[in-house]
């Protein structure tokens, strides 16, 4: 019979959380415990006993120090929120026009992907292009880091191909071969041990980050793949398509589990919860829908955008998702009432992007009115207008602790904006003094 015994508790701030580390066989291995319903005027005893209840893990006479760490989250949650962001960095960062711009988890480093074939990777608090990826013979349109790690950065090219690189040194660990047109959009499995990839060619790929070889063809769609998405535990994906579907996937076998059907239009976007039963599609119908990912079954149809939806996502706990439109709109939900609590209007044209700061308290939209908006997800009232970018904005995203944010424009800059509360600079600052160097923290 195998050994088990737990070592440790470690914090997870967003969503709340703690992560089981525990030996068995003599092995280091982890596991999540999410507490998705923590927050203000939870009974914590009742909590932890429902914990100690459904996970063997965790022994009765560890009540008192899950009880401290659901206070340390409870704490966590409660301290102010980052506002009042100001202009940091403007960063011209390449010659021709840029595509998309991505953060690493602790915000640090950042990537940008541009027409001019190149993937730069920048330090965020010194505005330094550490270096630039360089080897596609075609525009560099998808980017990701493999957060939370960070240490990887995988390319996707209208070349047909995708690249993996080290992070750090900016070495081409594998070019991944197979897609017969352009790869549109990709991502890694929060393990970082799959990629996926989606192409025009109406097929995504699975590669093994390991070896760089072809896992898996999803086959199925009859248009081209433009989203998707793995669920936390990393054994589901989903695609979204201009045939109108999306469609989840087993990561481990690459056989279709569902094909979700309902949009009279392209699907442009999806998204699973944290949680993974729930699923979102936004399609050029003006519509989104959410879908029950064990049955299939679509649960909702969210209407009420007056153009086509350009985007869609989840608050890190999955409690609320939005909508963007390019009907210059955002519509924020209830996810278990389903109710529309606020519409965000305010910009003077479309909105392509949309992304939550990870505390869910704050909404970041970028718009074609060459503004992005920072929205108070409680009150659906705009807090702040960051203006400065000379053309439409396309990518806008939040660092982990949402304190730094960074907007990608046509206008071929990058601008970093920074909290006057901001912290993470100033930990990377004194993490680097102690470590003599100005690396990772």
């Amino acid at each position: 019979m195998s050994h088990v015994k737990l070592k440790k508790f470690l914090l997870r701030y967003y969503p709340p959380g703690i992560i089981l580390q525990y030996e068995r066989d003599g092995v280091m291995k982890q596991k999540p415990v999410d507490l998705l319903d923590l927050g203000p005027g939870v009974d914590i005893e009742a909590l932890c006993s429902q914990v100690i209840k459904q996970e063997p893990l965790v022994s009765e006479n560890r009540r008192p120090a899950l009880r401290q760490l659901m206070g340390r989250l409870l704490e966590k949650m409660a301290e102010t929120q980052h506002h009042s962001f100001s202009l940091f960095k403007v960063l011209r960062a390449h010659i021709l026009p840029l595509t998309n711009c991505a953060f690493n988890k602790s915000g640090d480093r950042f990537i940008t992907g541009s027409y001019d074939r190149t993937c730069k990777v920048w330090d965020t608090y010194s505005g330094e292009d550490l270096f630039t990826l360089e080897g596609h013979k075609n525009v560099v349109y998808a980017i990701a880091f493999n957060n939370p790690y960070g240490d990887k950065v995988v390319t996707g090219s209208f070349d047909k191909t995708a690249k993996l690189w080290d992070a750090y040194t900016g070495q081409l660990y594998y070019t991944l071969k197979g897609h017969d047109t352009e790869i549109v959009c990709l991502s890694f499995n929060p393990q970082s041990t799959t990629i996926a990839t989606g192409s025009m060619d109406n097929t995504a790929k699975l590669w093994d980050v390991e070896t760089g070889m072809e896992r898996a063809s999803l086959l199925g769609h009859k248009a081209e793949i433009v989203s998707l998405n793995f669920n936390t535990t990393g054994d589901l994906i989903i695609t979204g398509s201009f045939d109108h579907d999306s469609r989840i996937w087993d990561v481990r076998t690459g056989r279709c589990v569902h094909t979700l059907s309902g949009h009279r239009g392209e699907v442009s976007s999806t998204q699973f919860n944290h949680a993974g039963n729930l699923c979102l599609s936004g399609s050029i119908d003006c519509t989104t829908r959410m879908w029950d990912v064990r049955s299939g079954r679509c649960l909702s149809v969210k209407q009420g955008h007056t153009d086509e939806v350009l985007d869609v996502a989840f608050d890190a706990a999955g409690s609320s998702f939005i909508s963007a439109s390019a009907d210059g709109t955002a519509r924020l939900y209830n996810t278990n009432t389903g109710v529309c609590a606020h519409t965000l209007i305010g910009h003077e044209g479309e909105i392509s992007k949309v992304a939550y700061n990870p505390q869910g308290t704050r909404v970041i939209t970028a718009s074609s009115d060459k503004t992005s908006r920072i929205w108070d997800t409680q009150t659906g009232e705009c807090l702040q207008i960051l203006e400065g970018h000379q053309d439409e904005i396309f990518s806008c995203a939040f660092n982990y602790e949402g304190d730094f944010i960074i907007t990608g424009s046509k206008d071929n800059t990058c601008r970093i904006w920074k909290a006057a509360t901001a912290t993470s600079q100033l930990q990377h600052e004194q993490a680097a003094a102690s470590k003599g160097t100005t690396g990772m923290l």
